[in-house]
């Protein structure tokens, strides 16, 4: 099975609108070009697919998704509207991948930019952990640990610890992804039943200079996107940039 990861495309009403550093409809449609050839199998995009979250700018990503040739799933970020998403498409839970479940977690706190999954949703998640034990991947938008960046770190996921004590039961739960950082990631995160694999995501739009104490976009980076390929319970995962 191959997943593709996508986050953060800041589309706006406008298709001609700009980024700081580019066209963001002109460059998810070329991230989703570069994604066909890959054929995945299933596609999920970890939030902020829209910047001012209007149904002009989720009806543009929903024709370009919906132009991948094969299921694709979406979840809310800080500067999406979840109720205008739900309206286009359902923003799913759980996915069954067959021989691993995919799990989604909410971290939007409405108005705000950093993110927070409160008990109601981690007890909500650990219910849905505890219903299976096969292999299981989740996503979310807001990074769940430090990255190293003291802007990106203010707006991260608030309650962090609450979140790995959460996880910290279920040791069939392998990989977590995220978005919001617009930069790519990977990290280890041991736990009392052994270990989750972190990682993030570039955007299909800007993106930001990793390590940066101040607000900075990475003007040499291209947008990207992540591959997961599994092999049963194994599996190998790298990003790919895209040449505008």
């Amino acid at each position: 099975m191959r997943l593709i990861q996508i986050s953060d495309c800041h589309l706006q009403a406008d298709p001609t609108a700009r980024s700081r550093a580019g066209f963001p409809l002109r460059q998810l449609e070329a991230v989703i070009r570069a994604v066909q050839a890959e054929r995945p199998d299933l596609v999920l995009v970890t939030g902020d697919v829209s910047q001012d979250g209007t149904a002009a700018s989720y009806a543009l990503a929903q024709q370009a998704l919906s132009s991948l040739g094969c299921p694709w799933f979406w979840l809310a970020g800080n500067h999406d509207d979840p109720a205008q998403m739900r309206d286009l498409r359902e923003l799913h839970e759980a996915i069954d991948l067959g021989g691993w479940r995919l799990l989604t977690l909410d971290t939007v706190v409405s108005g705000q930019a950093y993110g927070e999954a409160g008990e109601e949703r981690l007890a909500a998640l650990a219910e849905r952990l505890a219903e299976d034990e096969r292999p299981t991947l989740l996503a979310m938008h807001h990074p769940p640990l430090a990255l190293d960046s003291a802007w990106l770190d203010q707006i991260g996921l608030q309650d962090q610890e609450q979140l790995w004590q959460t996880l910290a039961a279920f040791p069939q739960l392998k990989i977590l992804l995220f978005g919001h950082a617009h930069q790519a990631f990977a990290q280890r995160r041991t736990t009392e039943h052994g270990a989750i694999c972190v990682y993030g995501c570039p955007s299909t739009t800007d993106q930001f200079l990793p390590g940066s104490a101040d607000f900075a976009v990475d003007e040499a980076s291209r947008p990207g996107y992540r591959i997961l390929d599994f092999h049963g319970s194994r599996w190998m995962t790298w990003v790919e940039r895209v040449v505008l």
